[in-house]
């Protein structure tokens, strides 16, 4: 998005293992992309938890697909994520997604409020987060993947198509 703010780790992500990484701990620690066009894939490989780097390397992925499908891969997770500690950084795996409103503040008129909205979170069992497994999120389909009205309206899915004014179409 545009706008960075603090409650992004709150809010809005996409996270494959959240929690206090220090990539910095060692030279074979890394954060690395690729972006081929039709997949982007960030990898976190070989990075120690900040305080508790005698636990051991985490190397992990998430890799998003140009078609909406998210892959999280885990190939070295040392401990059960669930006894990694959230007092210096949240502990989590998913998605979120919010948007934000400014909206003029009452107490200073020339300013505005920033409200953030979250309107959909998908959270994993970490206790199913171990060596090489992976996760796999596949989009759901949406009224937007027909191509005409008689496709829409004969679809399976159950959208509830119904007419819009504006387009002059079924929706």
């Amino acid at each position: 998005g545009d706008v960075i703010h603090r409650m992004l780790t709150a809010t809005q992500y996409i996270a494959p293992l959240m929690a206090n990484f220090n990539p910095s701990y060692s030279r074979n620690s890394t954060v690395q992309y690729l972006d081929n066009g039709t997949v982007f894939v960030v990898q976190w490989d070989k990075v120690y938890l900040q305080g508790k780097e005698d636990v051991g390397s985490f190397t992990f992925q998430a890799a998003l697909h140009s078609s909406g499908r998210i892959v999280f891969g885990y190939k070295e997770i040392p401990v059960p994520v669930l006894q990694i500690s959230a007092a210096q950084h949240p502990v989590k795996a998913g998605l979120s997604d919010a948007f934000m409103v400014l909206n003029p503040s009452p107490e200073v008129p020339e300013s505005r409020r920033r409200t953030i909205y979250e309107y959909h979170r998908v959270e994993l069992d970490t206790s199913k987060i171990t060596n090489m497994s992976a996760v796999e999120f596949t989009p759901l389909p949406t009224c937007l993947q027909h191509r005409s009205c008689e496709v829409c309206v004969s679809s399976v899915l159950t959208f509830n198509c119904s007419w819009c004014h504006v387009l002059q179409r079924y929706w």
